[in-house]
């Protein structure tokens, strides 16, 4: 079995890989794949271009398995496999990463840190800042201590961010495809999002992009949100439509927001994304490299050669 791995993702670090699998190869990821190794069995990848996808898609006909290391692998859906190729997802490598850059980017857009940044720029003090805190009415909108989070899509990474957010204080409550309790956590199912979202304080999005969530959060469920709240987006960006949150910030009717994941990616320079007021953007890095890749890969492979499909983890297609 031959099994291509991104280069610079460090499988080599366990070398029980080279012994699960029969070859293991590198190559560059932002390449095509070099025709000596067309007859590859295994695609690994994580961060290729569309157009590397769609090229292995059309060029390795022998291809059995492609193991996506990310968390969402719509890229690797949308390429144009075989249906008889089987995909698998890297949920649960970016976990840790993501619920640190989905809590960094709720404190900064809850702590106003992009209207300090602003002021820092001008070389001026902003004194209305401390005041807007200190106040009755505006004060509570600045901390974590007492809000109201709401994490639609409660995954393996909702799971991990929910706790450093209640650590804060936060009342946090999940939407889900079904109803529960979650880590300890309350969870609700989507048909009671319209209910909650007038009570949501701050609304985090970790939402994957499938047919079902194009443009979930659009001017009707921006709508339902009280004025003073913020919307957190680490899942996709095509579950926004921005054109309806810029919409929102300019008027006033949302407070804010704070995006790591925009629709079109790199974010075109005419986008009013860049403009929009009180929004925070940072460009889609909230996974960073994937965490436990190598003893994930080396697991991932032995069960497959075990087990065939029905054996692997995070299997979507």
């Amino acid at each position: 079995m031959k099994i291509l791995v991104p280069g610079n993702v460090p499988f080599d670090s366990v070398p029980s890989l080279d012994d699960a699998a029969d070859a293991v190869v590198p190559y560059v990821m932002r390449d095509p794949v070099p025709p000596e190794h067309a007859d590859a069995d295994v695609l690994v990848t994580w961060a290729s271009p569309a157009r590397v996808l769609e090229d292995a898609a059309r060029r390795l006909t022998r291809l059995r398995w492609v193991q996506a290391l990310n968390a969402g692998p719509d890229a690797v859906l949308a390429a144009g496999f075989a249906p008889e190729v089987v995909v698998s997802s890297g949920r649960g490598l970016h976990d840790g990463t993501v619920a640190e850059h989905t809590l960094a980017l709720v404190l900064a857009t809850v702590r106003r840190i992009d209207r300090s940044l602003a002021a820092q720029r001008a070389h001026a003090w902003d004194r209305g800042l401390g005041k807007e805190q200190a106040s009755r009415e505006a004060g509570p909108t600045f901390t974590l201590d007492g809000a109201r989070v709401t994490l639609w899509g409660f995954g393996s990474i909702a799971l991990k961010t929910a706790p450093l957010l209640a650590a804060l204080g936060a009342r946090v409550t999940g939407v889900a495809g079904s109803a529960g309790t979650r880590g300890g956590f309350p969870v609700v199912d989507e048909s009671a999002l319209p209910a909650l979202l007038p009570e949501t304080d701050v609304l985090v999005s970790l939402l994957p992009a499938t047919p079902g969530t194009q443009h979930a959060l659009d001017a009707a469920t921006l709508a339902l949100l009280p004025p003073h709240a913020r919307f957190v987006n680490v899942g996709r960006g095509a579950t926004v439509d921005e054109e309806a949150l810029v919409a929102a910030l300019v008027a006033g009717r949302l407070a804010g927001a704070a995006l790591d994941v925009t629709e079109t990616e790199p974010l075109p320079a005419g986008s009013p994304l860049w403009d929009a007021p009180n929004l925070i953007l940072t460009p889609h890095v909230a996974g960073g490299r994937p965490q436990g890749v190598a003893a994930f890969l080396t697991e991932q492979v032995r069960a497959w050669k075990e087990g065939g499909a029905a054996a692997l983890r995070n299997v979507v297609g």
